[in-house]
């Protein structure tokens, strides 16, 4: 028996084997299709981030993979349209706010005082059709495909003086994000501004009274409530922001159908869990019960919160014919839900 020979094939069999291995993964892997989202928030959200990944690729059979980049890990969060609009990533999950000089709604459909009160009543607005119209027409026109919304949660007052009406507010100085200031000033509520991470000294030494920044879990977070006892729900905006889903044009163009649609299904899962993780946060700071105390401001002071928030609403209209458009849309919802 000639044994080099039989030694010979064998590995000449092995080597062939491994060429058509590699072969198949390199054909596998030129068949993937792959694309790079950045959304703002940091690794606090991991967990959704691999489910999200998870999904998109169990859904499409490993032909589709996200990678998903952290806030300001490639880029600062404020320049999310831009790098969407270059292709520097494929998919951008940001909010209205950070592009409001770009996009004439930005401000808008973050989120203006007194424009909606309740997770339900802010996706019913947005689902509507003059609505979704008007966010399609305008991000097409930025360059970049919208494909869907996303939602925050609680955004209230934290005070160190439990609150019974907005006159108990007039002798205190609350921090406030500039179109809040706006309102709560028109209603001779003093403001004042601070970062986030200045609240604690802030409000440790007086410098502020009290807050409006977020909810329970924030707050927390922040051990705020070494300095502050007292949260009010103010029914002025709830969720307190929304969240934008953007893509390169050119990128989604090239996806086939089927993998559009997974990706669609899996970002609005993504959202989902998102808007699930806060409220699950917010309710667990409720629920050890010796946190905070709470308290819900009057309806007619809640109101009187969105009467007051008019001046915002109406400076922004001012800024396009498309932000009046969605300014009137807004407006006629708050009538349909009794708040104008």
């Amino acid at each position: 028996m000639n044994t080099k020979s039989i030694t010979r094939r064998a590995a000449i069999a092995a080597v062939s084997g491994v060429i058509a291995l590699t072969s198949y993964a390199a054909a596998a892997a030129a068949d993937t299709t792959r694309l790079r989202m950045h959304t703002f928030y940091g690794t606090e959200i991991d967990p959704i981030i691999k489910a999200f990944r998870d999904r998109v690729r169990d859904e499409s059979d490993g032909s589709l993979r996200i990678n998903v980049f952290h806030g300001g890990e490639l880029v600062a969060s404020d320049q999310l349209l831009s790098a969407v609009q270059s292709g520097s990533i494929d998919i951008a999950h940001g909010h209205g706010g950070y592009w409001s000089g770009q996009v004439d709604i930005g401000n808008i459909e973050a989120g203006l005082p007194g424009g909606w009160t309740s997770l339900e009543e802010a996706n019913a607005f947005f689902a509507s059709e003059p609505v979704a119209s008007i966010l399609n027409e305008a991000y097409s026109e930025a360059g970049v495909v919208f494909l869907g919304k996303g939602y925050g949660h609680d955004y209230d007052l934290l005070t160190k003086e439990p609150i019974a009406s907005l006159e108990d507010l007039k002798s205190l100085r609350i921090r406030a994000t500039s179109n809040v200031a706006k309102v709560l000033e028109s209603l001779e509520i003093p403001t004042v501004f601070l970062p986030a991470g200045e609240l604690y000294i802030g409000m440790s030494t007086g410098v502020i009274d009290g807050a409006i920044y977020g909810g329970p879990i924030e707050y927390e977070q922040l051990k705020l409530n070494e300095t502050a006892q007292y949260y009010t729900r103010l029914n002025m905006l709830m969720p307190g922001w929304t969240e934008t889903f953007l893509a390169n044009e050119d990128k989604w163009a090239s996806l086939s159908d089927e993998h559009k649609a997974i990706l669609e299904t899996a970002l609005a899962q993504f959202a989902q869990d998102i808007t699930d993780w806060l409220a699950e946060g917010n309710q667990s700071v409720v629920d050890k019960g010796d946190v905070f105390e709470f308290f819900v401001l009057p309806e007619s002071d809640s109101k009187q919160l969105t009467v007051a928030a008019q001046q915002v609403w109406q400076e922004e209209a001012a800024r396009s014919e498309r932000n009046a458009k969605l300014i009137e849309l807004l407006i006629e919802n708050a009538k349909a839900q009794g708040r104008l």
